[in-house]
């Protein structure tokens, strides 16, 4: 019987999730004679036993998903009490799901699994390595926010969106003169915000990493309108806040959410300042489509990373984009740490060098 191997795909989606699948499924095949399995909505096919949640994965199957978005395998970024338990803040796998799946492996002959998320799937990933399961991470965050790695996919994807987004509203803003807010995504790292707003030329980014003043803000917005630019683009990552505050929550279905800050701040700009401002939310817009090419390119190295991972017997790692190369680092290293903008980053200095504003200057700073 020729060896088998298992993928799934776990958290949120993101651009480039079926071009690691693919890769892994064509290197697998192709170089090695394996079988190839994907276990459906992250480990819930296997452990929650249901009859379809396994698929066997060929090179039909595969032959027409490297530009599609999203993931054929389905994903979950909800904890199911049956298989993980949350203690303090983090997510524990189960003993029963560690048992059961580490039968199944067993039970399938399964040579390795092929991990496909972010910090809370690598997380997992190694409790799972622990209890004696030969796994191989891969790394997947529109964020970028995961230790290990110079790049995550998906990333890249989604500063496109974000850019395409601000070089839209560039043009309303202009015409009506008004403060046009962009909300994106950034829970506890504000690189989607710092990269976007640098490449779409963002006049102040506002991130959760450097608590931001409104009066430093508004004074900012007042030196344009005083240059003659009465227009400007403002974009926050959505967990941004200002001094001696806290992220904004809303609530939808019970439930409190992450988010709000950009309509909260468009209002704030109005009240304090007597500009016009309307705020745009991204929301899941920059998880959505299809990956850059870029994305697709890093993907698929990661897949191919991934497999050679397995063929040589080494588990318990993530590989991860080092300088031009992919290497691999022990998923030790990586979990329950987070990679977060530093007020010192070198893009962030570049962007105070062009006049943008981060909200924490002084009167005397330009916007």
């Amino acid at each position: 019987m020729p060896a088998r191997i298992a993928v799934f795909t776990g958290g949120g989606d993101a651009p480039g999730l079926n071009a690691v699948i693919r890769a892994v499924t064509r290197t697998a095949i192709l170089n090695y004679g394996w079988e190839v399995y994907g276990i459906r909505d992250g480990l819930e096919g296997v452990l929650l036993d249901r009859p379809d949640g396994v698929v066997r994965l060929n090179l039909h199957t595969v032959s027409e998903i490297l530009p599609r978005g999203g993931t054929i395998l389905g994903t979950v970024n909800r904890a199911d009490p049956r298989l993980y338990t949350v203690q303090g803040g983090r997510t524990v796998v189960t003993d029963w799901a560690k048992e059961r799946l580490r039968s199944w492996v067993k039970g399938q002959g399964i040579k390795g699994v092929v991990a496909i998320g972010g910090d809370g799937t690598m997380n997992i990933g190694y409790q799972l390595f622990e209890a004696g399961i030969p796994l191989v991470g891969v790394p997947k965050t529109i964020d970028n926010d995961l230790m290990g790695t110079d790049l995550t996919f998906g990333f890249d994807s989604a500063i496109d969106v974000a850019t395409d987004a601000l070089d839209r509203l560039r043009t309303t803003a202009r015409s009506h003169k008004r403060v046009m807010v962009l909300e994106v995504m950034g829970r506890n790292a504000g690189w989607i915000a710092l990269h976007a707003g640098v490449a779409g030329g963002a006049h102040v980014i506002l991130l959760p990493e450097i608590s931001f003043r409104l009066e430093a803000v508004c004074h900012a917005l007042r030196q344009r309108w005083q240059r003659g630019s009465q227009y400007a683009l403002v974009v926050v990552a959505e967990g941004a806040y200002p001094v001696g505050g806290a992220p904004i929550y809303h609530e939808i279905g019970g439930k409190k959410r992450l988010g709000g800050v950009g309509e909260w701040l468009a209002q704030c700009i109005y009240e304090v300042c007597g500009y016009e401002a309307r705020a745009v939310v991204l929301g899941h817009l920059q998880r959505g489509g299809s990956p850059s090419a870029f994305d697709r390119i890093l993907a698929t190295q990661y897949g191919v990373a991934a497999v050679r991972c397995v063929a040589s017997g080494t588990f318990g790692v993530m590989v991860g984009l080092h300088g031009k190369g992919i290497q691999h680092v022990p998923l030790s290293d990586v979990v329950g740490r987070q990679k977060i903008v530093a007020p010192d980053d070198p893009l962030v200095d570049i962007a105070r060098d062009l006049g943008v504003a981060f909200g924490d200057e002084g009167e005397d700073n330009p916007a």
